[in-house]
């Protein structure tokens, strides 16, 4: 298996790679299945426990690579991931007003929890495209021979996604499922997701170097994206619980795992 996946080209490598990665943001959402009825009580813990992840992943996942390759690449850091970053924040706000303006005839509370919903599978979908992008540089970079490109560099960096791709599998399903949808729809819509990683990494491996170039813009407004949805929604709501102490810890567990994660597999 392993003489076979090391023949490969960097596309097939990347594509098998991503492939795994798409299939723990499937396992994540499958927790859905193992929920009779999901009470507020771990709704909220999830929520607050999804936001520490995503503060975690925008920083060392997508921000410090962002500020990493900028500078490797002459550009300027601080401009380059400002853009991305305001830019990804920017964009999530725009969509929250437009979506707010066509659902002015719903009630309130449906609106604003399907609104959650959305912007959350929106934007760890959005976080998945630069993180493809990023698997499959890795691999292409290897054909290129850029310096420090190896393959168990390019795995490793696989094998980390994957793993921080879990929690964003259930942060999607399991909020579709409080809200109504079937097991089997909140499932898919949770593991589709991750489904933008293998199409990214295929387009990132074939289109490496020029790709490089836009890789710390994408990162940083992947990561601006998240930081929105974490402030805008998924904290606010976590912190309606009455046990708001116990919710901001699950925050600080989230992100500690998450921080872990990148650090020990980055």
């Amino acid at each position: 298996m392993i003489d076979f996946f090391i023949q490969q080209s960097p596309v097939y490598q990347a594509l098998i790679a991503s492939i795994f990665t798409w299939g723990v943001t499937a396992l994540g959402a499958s927790v859905v299945f193992f929920f009779k009825n999901i009470k507020k009580q771990i709704m909220d813990a999830l929520l607050g426990f999804s936001a520490g992840v995503m503060i975690a992943a925008s920083f060392f996942s997508l921000l410090s690579p962002a500020i990493e390759m900028a500078s490797s690449l002459n550009l300027t850091p601080w401009i380059t991931v400002f853009i991305g970053f305001f830019g990804g924040g920017l964009l999530l706000y725009s969509g929250d007003k437009i979506y707010s303006f066509l659902e002015k005839k719903r009630k309130q509370e449906k609106k604003a929890n399907l609104k959650r919903c959305f912007m959350l599978i929106f934007s760890i979908t959005l976080h998945n495209i630069p993180e493809g992008l990023v698997i499959g540089v890795a691999f292409g970079s290897i054909f290129y021979h850029i310096e420090g490109a190896t393959l168990l560099s390019a795995l490793t960096l696989a094998l980390g996604i994957g793993l921080q791709n879990f929690p964003e599998g259930s942060a999607v399903s399991l909020p579709l499922r409080r809200e109504g949808f079937s097991r089997r729809a909140s499932f898919f819509y949770g593991q589709l997701s991750g489904i933008v990683e293998p199409i990214a990494a295929v387009l990132g491996a074939i289109l490496v170097l020029k790709v490089q170039t836009l890789l710390p813009y994408l990162l940083a407004f992947a990561a601006g994206a998240m930081i929105y949805v974490v402030v805008e929604e998924l904290i606010p709501e976590s912190q309606t619980n009455k046990k708001k102490d116990l919710m901001a810890l699950f925050t600080l567990i989230g992100f500690s795992i998450m921080m872990i994660l990148d650090l020990a597999l980055g």
